[in-house]
C-alpha cells in the first residue's frame, strides 16, 4: 500500500510540475477570451463550480460577461471554457461530437458508483448498449406503463389524505416526491416494488443514490484526481477504499457497494424466475411490462456481438434508478413550490385538469401529455431549476469552436471563433442557457409559465438551442442525450 501510495504522489507531483510550466508561461488562444480569477492555482475554478455556492459562482458568469463563453481555470489553471452560446454548443454536442469526450471525472465517479452502465461508458460499449435500450424509451412504451404510474400515484394521493384528515399538517413534499420516483422508476424502469408509500420510512437503496452528488462534493481534489487513481490502482486492490483514512471515500465506497448489492438481488431474482419458467416472469417478460424485463429479453435474443453482459445490464438498473429518481423528485417538489407561490397559477392548472378528467376516466398518455397549461408550468420549472446546472466534455484534439456572435476578447478584439488545444474542458452551461436576459429576455429570472403559451422571444426562439426538447438544455443533446427525457417528463406531468 505504501508504494501504491508513492507512485500515486510521484504521478500527481509531476503532473503539477508539468501543468504549472505549460499553463503558466505557455499562451494560449483562450488567454484573451474575459473570466473570473483563479481561485488557486490548485483548483482554478473548478472548486466554485462544485460547491456549494456555484449558483451564485454561474449566476456572476452569466450576467456579468458579453457573449455566451466564459474562460474558467480548470486544475493547476488549465485554461477551461464555460460554454452556453448555441451555436458553439451544437459544434461540440453534435456536430463534432466525436471530438468532444465525456469528462474522465464524470465517468471515473459514475463508474466507481454505478458500474459500466450508459452514464460511464464510452465509444462502442456506450453505442451497443444504447442501441439495446433505444426501444424500451419509446413513445409507445410509455403509453403501456401509463396505468403503473396511476397506481402508484393513486397510492401517494391516498397517503398524503391520510396524513391531513385531522387538519392542515406540515408536510416534508421533498421527501414524498422523492419516495415516489423511486417508486415509479422501481415499478416502471425494474419491476420492483421499493415503497409502498404508506409508512414514513426511507428506503436505504433510494437514500444511497440521493447521497451521491454530496458524496462527491465531499471528496474535492480526491474525484478529480479519480481517473488517474484509477488508471494506477489495480481493479483488484479497489476494495481497499473501505480503509482508506479519507471519511469521503469510505462513504462513497459504502454508498456503491450498497447500490451495487440490492440492484444484483434484484436482476438475481428475475433472471432466476426467468430460467426456473416462473410464470408470472414469463407474462411479464411476454408483455414487456417494465424497462429491465424487456431489455433481459431483448438481450437473450440478440446477436452474440450485441449481447451485455450480466454486469452491464445490472449496472443499467443502477444507473435507471439514479437517473430517474433525484432529478425528477427535485424537479417535482420545485414545481409544488412554485404553484404554492403563485395561486393564480396554480388555479388555473387545477382547472384544466378538472375539466380534463371531467369524464372521470384515466387520461390517456396523448391527452395527458398535450395539456398546454401542464406542459408550460413542467417547462418553466425545468428551465429555471435544470435538473443538471452544467455538464462537462473534453476536447481529443485540438478543434475550432464557431460562436453565434462575437465576443469582445481582454484586448478588445473582436472573437468569432474559438481555437481550442486538445485536452481543454468544456463545461456545458445548462443555467446559462436557461437564464440568459441577452437569450430569455428581462425577465429570465421569473417564473412564467405563459411564456410557453405565446411565441418565445426570437433570440431564443431562433437560436438553435440542441437539446432533445425545445429550447432546452434539461435533457442535454446529441448522441448522449438523456435516454429518458420521455419518462421524465410523464412522470412530472402525472405528478404536477
Amino acid at each position: 500500500m505504501n508504494l501504491l501510495l508513492q507512485c500515486v504522489l510521484i504521478y500527481g507531483l509531476s503532473s503539477a510540475i508539468y501543468s504549472l510550466v505549460k499553463w503558466r508561461f505557455v499562451k494560449t488562444a483562450l488567454d484573451n477570451i474575459p473570466g473570473p480569477l483563479s481561485a488557486s492555482f490548485l483548483k482554478g475554478n473548478m472548486g466554485q463550480l462544485r460547491g456549494l455556492e456555484c449558483v451564485a459562482f454561474m449566476r456572476d458568469m452569466i450576467d456579468n460577461y458579453s457573449g455566451h463563453v466564459v474562460k474558467l481555470h480548470d486544475l493547476f489553471d488549465k485554461p477551461a471554457l464555460y460554454v452556453f452560446d448555441p451555436k458553439a454548443l451544437h459544434a461540440i454536442l453534435i456536430k463534432d461530437e466525436t471530438i468532444w469526450q465525456e469528462s474522465p471525472v464524470i465517468i471515473s465517479s459514475t463508474l466507481a458508483l454505478l458500474g459500466p452502465g450508459l452514464l460511464s461508458t464510452l465509444g462502442e460499449q456506450h453505442r451497443k448498449q444504447r442501441k439495446m435500450l433505444n426501444p424500451v424509451f419509446s413513445t409507445n412504451h410509455m403509453k403501456f406503463m401509463l396505468p403503473v404510474f396511476y397506481e402508484t400515484v393513486g397510492r401517494l394521493r391516498d397517503a398524503l389524505e391520510t396524513r391531513v384528515k385531522n387538519g392542515p399538517q406540515e408536510i416534508d413534499m421533498l421527501s414524498w416526491m422523492g419516495r415516489t420516483a423511486l417508486e415509479l422508476i422501481g415499478q416502471g424502469g425494474l419491476g420492483y416494488s421499493f415503497d409502498k408509500l404508506v409508512e414514513d420510512q426511507k428506503n436505504p437503496y433510494g437514500e444511497s443514490l440521493k447521497l451521491f452528488f454530496p458524496t462527491v462534493s465531499k471528496l474535492g481534489l480526491v474525484s478529480m484526481a479519480l481517473p488517474y487513481i484509477r488508471a494506477i490502482v489495480p481493479a483488484r486492490l479497489r476494495s481497499l477504499a473501505s480503509i482508506v483514512p479519507i471519511a469521503g471515500v469510505r462513504e462513497w465506497k459504502y454508498h456503491a457497494d450498497l447500490v451495487a448489492q440490492k440492484s444484483q438481488e434484484i436482476f438475481d431474482s428475475k433472471k432466476r424466475a426467468l430460467e426456473q419458467g416462473d410464470d408470472a416472469i414469463a407474462e411479464q417478460l411476454s408483455r414487456g411490462k417494465d424497462i429491465m424485463s424487456i431489455l433481459m429479453k431483448a438481450n437473450i435474443a440478440a446477436s452474440e456481438k450485441d449481447r451485455l453482459s450480466d454486469y452491464e445490464l445490472v449496472s443499467q438498473m443502477s444507473t435507471l434508478v439514479f437517473a430517474a429518481m433525484d432529478t425528477t423528485s427535485n424537479t417535482l417538489a420545485r414545481i409544488l413550490q412554485q404553484l404554492a407561490e403563485n395561486p393564480h397559477s396554480q388555479g388555473k392548472l387545477r382547472a384544466e385538469i378538472i375539466e380534463a378528467i371531467s369524464q372521470g376516466e384515466d387520461l390517456p398518455y396523448n391527452h395527458l401529455m398535450g395539456l398546454p397549461f401542464l406542459d408550460a408550468v413542467c417547462r418553466e420549472t425545468l428551465r429555471l431549476y435544470p435538473l443538471l446546472l452544467w455538464a462537462s466534455k473534453i476536447a481529443t484534439c485540438d478543434t475550432v469552436v464557431p460562436l453565434s456572435e462575437p465576443i469582445h476578447g481582454t484586448d478588445g478584439r473582436l472573437i468569432s471563433e474559438l481555437t481550442v488545444s486538445a485536452g481543454t474542458e468544456a463545461v456545458i452551461g445548462t443555467l446559462g442557457c436557461h437564464t440568459s436576459k441577452a437569450l430569455w429576455g428581462e425577465d429570465a429570472l421569473e417564473w412564467k409559465p405563459e411564456r410557453w403559451l405565446s411565441p418565445l422571444p426570437e433570440s431564443i426562439a431562433e437560436a438553435g438551442m440542441p437539446g432533445v426538447t425545445s429550447h432546452l438544455m434539461s435533457f442535454f443533446g446529441g448522441k448522449r442525450a438523456c435516454i429518458g427525457f420521455k419518462f421524465a417528463e410523464m412522470e412530472m406531468s402525472k405528478l404536477a
